[in-house]
């Protein structure tokens, strides 16, 4: 746990109660903040008071500071904007995430940085292993796994690893990181920034947050990245479609520096398929910013043990391999998985995403056969008629199942669901530790 002491003796209010709000509650209570939690949530709120949490509806007279957890909506969209968040700014009460209270709290650290739409659990993952192997003291959380006050304490030495997303990016200030990459930018969460352009300058805030002296780091795969690449002179460009003759790429999986040949990709089976060698050719270049020898990098990258829930072999039943690609919540994540595999038995469905899997038609021919799951069941229905064999199967028991009994050896059963969990699992998580429990009773 990290203490934020600087809080001590201040009236704090702290909206939602998940796993970072709960964790910065508790955060702020060893700290010496006088503490009042909320969630619209009932059963959130049960278990917070159940671990000792004071919750409370919130009455902002006296308050010092509004810890925000980034899932509530607070300015967009307007008719689903939460109003304490208005009636905060109206009194001139700093609304902030927990991201901002770690940069205060740790400023003498050296934080890393990763944003993007896809791709960014397994590149701060990866880059806390390869910090890790190069012998650093290292720490990853933020929108990945561990809430920014639940990391360890590091000493002043110790590096923190920040995975952030749009949502944490509005609502920091005072973070300064001494890299940072942008990967990627395809259309997600689009009501929650007000459109396109909202969320295009939400992830461009990273490069605000660049410390003097620091390194950013931009993708320029995609037309929004590269033209913000054009207004960043100074920022290290990367690519997995083109080879780069300043910069960090990898076309054709062979990792280059400014054309120079580093580390052959192929052979690193826990980063198959081109969007992993982009998250590889980040990497790099923000362990570089951070001192470590090309060689060190490389041998690093491949003792890899991979990312849960992305692209997780499970199991090879009877010649039949079993992937857990959970994470893959909307169709320009599960395009990086389909591409990486032949006959493929999909299993997708839950809440559709925007756009749904229309962008998947190219990939069709690769599904031998696919098995719907939850709320976005009838609409992918349509987009797969006449075009991939399908099965409705409702829960994800059903389509493990039929999946089984249809998969021949050589066939992969794929769940890579193209939609958020929340209509039948508590996250992307859960179901895919479901889904892993599911095939481990194949055996």
């Amino acid at each position: 746990m990290i203490l934020v002491p600087f809080l001590s003796g201040k009236n704090v209010v702290v909206m939602g109660l998940g796993k970072s709000g709960t964790a910065t509650a508790r955060a702020l209570m060893a700290s010496g903040a006088q503490v009042t939690a909320w969630d619209d949530n009932e059963a959130s709120r049960t278990a917070a008071a159940d671990a000792g949490v004071p919750v409370a509806a919130p009455d902002l007279t006296g308050v010092d500071l509004v810890v925000w957890s980034p899932g509530i909506p607070h300015t967009h969209p307007v008719e689903k904007a939460h109003p304490l968040a208005a009636k905060a700014r109206a009194a001139n009460i700093p609304v902030v995430c927990d991201v901002e209270l770690l940069a205060l709290a740790k400023p003498s650290n050296r934080m890393l940085a990763v944003t993007g739409t896809n791709g960014k659990s397994t590149t701060t993952t990866l880059l806390a292993h390869v910090l890790a192997e190069a012998g650093r003291d290292v720490a990853a959380g933020g929108n990945l796994g561990t809430a920014a006050l639940d990391m360890p304490d590091l000493s002043v030495e110790g590096r923190y690893v920040l995975e952030l997303s749009s949502y944490q990016l509005e609502l920091v200030n005072s973070l300064r990181v001494q890299a940072g990459v942008l990967l990627n930018i395809t259309p997600d969460h689009l009501g929650r920034h007000g459109g396109m352009d909202g969320y295009v300058n939400a992830k461009r805030r990273l490069f605000d947050l660049i410390a003097a002296g620091g390194t950013a780091v931009i993708g320029v795969d995609d037309d929004h990245c590269a033209r913000m690449a054009d207004e960043l002179p100074e920022a290290i460009r990367i690519s997995a479609e083109q080879t780069l003759e300043r910069g960090i790429s990898a076309a054709d999986g062979i990792l280059r520096m400014d054309g120079v040949d580093v580390v052959d990709l192929r052979p690193i089976a826990r980063l198959p398929g081109r969007h992993n060698w982009q998250n590889a050719c980040a990497v790099f270049a923000l362990a570089r910013a951070d001192g470590i020898a090309p060689e060190l990098i490389a041998k690093a990258l491949a003792s890899y043990p991979g990312l849960a829930h992305r692209q997780q072999l499970v199991a090879v039943i009877d010649g039949v391999t079993y992937v857990n690609d959970s994470k893959g919540t909307n169709a320009d994540a599960v395009e990086k998985a389909l591409v990486c595999y032949g006959r493929i038995h999909w299993i997708l469905g839950g809440q559709a995403k925007e756009g749904g899997i229309e962008s998947l038609v190219p990939h069709f021919s690769r599904i031998a056969h696919a098995y719907l799951i939850g709320e976005a069941t009838d609409a992918f229905a349509k987009t797969l008629d006449g075009r991939v064999p399908y099965s409705k199967c409702g829960e994800l028991v059903t389509a493990v199942t039929s999946a089984h009994a249809m998969a021949e050896p050589g066939d992969v059963v794929l769940l890579s669901p193209a939609c958020a969990s929340w209509d039948q699992f508590k996250s992307f998580e859960h179901r895919g530790d479901v889904f892993r429990q599911l095939v481990e009773g194949l055996k």
